[in-house]
């Protein structure tokens, strides 16, 4: 029997796929995890114009919100494929949760200290967590069908994270940006004063990721009772977390699109990070901030219209040519963006969420096909590389003190530039090299 692009292996060694009819009971429930971390994830965004009022920051040292988040992906991502090859994803899931959960109620404390770093710790462990459902969701979606319909699945699965990001920047205007942004003048507050006010108004923050973590707690208990549930694949070994870098050298497809993930999630985060802000300039909308949050939810809602589309174009359509043409599609609104004032520059950099929509999990799996039962490795090489999301954005808030926020998506511009070639390379078949030994 030939080896699927998505490989499923058993403990024994022996290829066990799953039962895909039964599998369609399963997918449902894990689909629910990519809106829980889509809408956990978003509300950063919100985050970051209140904390850099609140604690007076520039741009690039707001931006080390997102660089706490997104440093998890690196340090955790190998680990965490090794903690599935020998727990299984379902107890994987039910370990990203509890950290996750953990990470959430850490918000309280860091709200009642009123600093800086004890938020960016909290987002440390939340993404800690987040960072195991990444690894052990994406391939196990993949799984739960026939392969020749993992990109569509991993799609409409990835609709669920868009429309929890969707949602999201909803809860974060009414109970984070309500009161605003602007910074306190330390020239008029003592110290005594100033720790006070930023204690109350980090109050707001700690509230959504409260109800996040009871949220979670609940999630962790239905994936408990499901852990031995027959549908669900097991994970191949991965006995060392080293060696599953020399797929690097041997697989062109998995290292650049490693690559593409890096530069993807640094595009993304850098755009909507900053959306509050360049929707509150005067040459864009001058809107106060809590609107300006509304506005970043048709951001996520344009990915989320567009993932639910792409699940069917790439039924029809190779999923190297539509990455390809939604990437330069990308690179134009932005450049439009930054070019034009009022209505079109926000219009279009809103519009950027659309031809976002398909190129997480289409690189996904355009980068781990083919590696058969070494996709655990790869899946979490991948996750790996969503530390871009901590990189990318900390270069465009350099960009932005120096030069504005306009000229700062030059960032974002070049990586969507690469995606595009990329998908071109990954469709032409450049990057195939011998297909992986098959199990009988």
């Amino acid at each position: 029997m030939a080896q699927s692009p998505i490989s499923i292996v058993g403990q024994a060694g022996a290829a066990e796929p799953a039962s895909f009819a039964s599998a369609k009971r399963l997918f449902p429930i894990v689909s629910v995890l990519f809106f829980a971390w889509g809408f956990a994830t978003v509300l950063i965004d919100s985050l970051i114009p209140k904390l850099k009022g609140l604690f007076s920051l520039n741009y690039a040292e707001a931006m080390l919100t997102q660089f706490a988040f997104f440093l998890a992906y690196l340090v955790m991502s190998v680990p965490a494929g090794v903690l599935l090859s020998r727990i299984g994803y379902m107890r994987g899931i039910v370990a990203g949760l509890a950290v996750m959960a953990v990470g959430c109620l850490l918000f309280s404390p860091a709200a009642a200290l009123g600093i800086y770093w004890g938020f960016l710790l909290a987002l440390f462990i939340m993404a800690a967590g987040i960072t195991t459902l990444q690894v052990a969701a994406n391939p196990l979606v993949a799984g739960l069908g026939p392969p020749a319909t993992s990109h569509s699945r991993l799609n409409l699965a990835q609709a669920l994270n868009s429309l929890g990001a969707f949602v999201g920047p909803f809860v974060g205007a009414a109970l984070i940006l309500k009161n605003g942004v602007a910074p306190p003048d330390p020239s008029k507050l003592s110290a005594q004063a100033l720790t006070a006010y930023r204690q109350t108004e980090a109050q707001a923050v700690q509230t959504p990721f409260l109800g996040i973590a009871a949220v979670l707690t609940v999630l962790a208990m239905v994936f408990w009772f499901q852990r031995n549930a027959p549908s669900a694949p097991r994970a191949a070994r991965n006995e060392t977390s080293l060696s599953s870098f020399r797929l690097f050298a041997s697989r062109p497809r998995l290292a650049l699109g490693a690559l593409s993930i890096f530069l993807y999630v640094g595009a993304e985060v850098s755009i909507g990070s900053l959306m509050v802000s360049y929707l509150m300039q005067p040459k864009a909308l001058a809107l106060q901030a809590a609107t300006a949050g509304r506005l970043v939810a048709l951001y996520w809602g344009g990915a989320m219209v567009g993932r639910l589309i792409g699940s069917g174009v790439m039924l029809k359509a190779p999923a190297g040519r539509v990455l390809t043409v939604c990437a330069l599609g990308a690179a134009t609104l932005a450049a439009i963006s930054a070019g034009s004032t009022g209505w079109l520059a926000a219009g279009t950099i809103i519009a950027v969420g659309l031809f976002n929509s398909i190129m997480f999990p289409t690189i996904f799996t355009l980068a781990i096909e083919r590696l058969g039962t070494e996709a655990p490795q790869g899946s979490g090489l991948v996750c790996m590389a969503i530390v871009g999301g901590a990189v990318v954005p900390l270069i465009t808030g350099v960009a932005a003190d120096h030069w504005g926020l306009s000229l700062a998506l030059i960032a974002p511009i070049a990586c969507y530039l690469w995606i595009a070639i990329y998908g071109w390379l990954s469709g032409s078949g450049r990057l195939d090299g011998p297909r992986p030994t098959c199990l009988a």
